[in-house]
């Protein structure tokens, strides 16, 4: 790949690259990389419920119970009925949740340092903010 090629076959081809450096990371502290995505979002705050939780990461809502039944299993998340609505489940990070994922993202950290280690610091910055808009623009 060239950095003449379409956008998406470089973020695609990043993106695989990226996800295959973590995939060790992530084994070793027995997640997917789904599972991961799903703490990374809650790391930012409780969803209010499943429903919602599954459209902020882009999820089919129906497997997601899977995701959380490992999660929850583990120690990682908690769902509790929201008190305005029976139905709905409130997901949220335990402590061992919040733990895990910071210890996760500071190992993943490092990872993307060594991968970025050839662009300055202003590059990365601006690398950074490019994929934050191409990621959240319609």
């Amino acid at each position: 790949m060239n950095e003449d090629d379409d956008l998406g076959a470089l973020c695609a081809g990043a993106g695989r690259n990226l996800a295959e450096a973590e995939r060790p990371i992530l084994d070793a502290h027995g997640l997917s990389m789904w599972q991961y995505v799903v703490l990374s979002a809650l790391a930012t705050g409780a969803a209010s419920s499943q429903l919602v939780l599954a459209q902020q990461i882009h999820y089919d809502k129906t497997r997601l119970i899977t995701l959380l039944d490992g999660l929850d299993a583990a120690g990682l998340v908690s769902r509790e009925p929201d008190p305005a609505d029976r139905r709905a489940r409130i997901v949220r990070l335990t402590l061992e949740g919040i733990r895990r994922h910071a210890v996760i993202r500071a190992e993943i950290r490092v990872l993307e340092e060594r991968k970025l280690a050839g662009l300055s610091a202003e590059e990365q910055r601006v690398l950074r903010s490019a994929l934050a808009h191409l990621a959240n623009s319609d």
